[in-house]
């Protein structure tokens, strides 16, 4: 098995894989995405795992200078995305994906390393507490649409 940062040989593969862990997403908004995600190097990366050619696993990471929850300094490396495929899964393949995206953002400067999932996603908080990640907090989001209504000031 190789780890390595993602290149145009294995670029299908990474979309094959971000199709299976974000399935609300067409395909062309992961290959979308996926390009303009490798075309800044300087603030995000992926690293895949591969056995032969075949993609079987990816680790995606974005440089954030913006607050990152739970964190005290800027710039912060943020885990985007883990995915390895069922049937690899147990092997410590994440674990590696993981270690390749904490060692690109150190090599930034960067002190902390952070990532968020969803309240429902108890595969992912396990997988995030077995890789060492501390949880800082729960957060529900809201939104809600503006109505354009005519002025009432003034």
């Amino acid at each position: 098995m190789i780890i390595e940062r993602c290149n145009a040989r294995h670029f299908d593969g990474w979309v094959r894989l971000r199709c299976l862990l974000w399935t609300d997403q067409t395909i062309e908004a992961h290959r979308k995405h996926a390009g303009a995600t490798i075309d800044r190097p300087e603030n995000a990366t992926v690293y895949l795992a591969r056995e032969g050619d075949t993609v079987i696993g990816f680790a995606e990471a974005t440089m954030r200078r913006d607050y990152v929850n739970g964190c005290s300094t800027s710039p912060v490396g943020f885990l985007e995305g883990l995915f390895v495929e069922k049937t690899y899964r147990g092997r410590g393949i994440a674990r590696l994906l993981n270690d390749a995206l904490e060692q690109w953002a150190a090599g930034f400067g960067c002190t902390e390393f952070a990532s968020d999932v969803l309240l429902d996603n108890t595969v992912g908080q396990k997988a995030h507490e077995a890789l060492g990640y501390k949880e800082t907090e729960r957060v529900v989001f809201y939104a809600k649409r503006l109505v354009r209504r005519s002025s009432l000031i003034g």
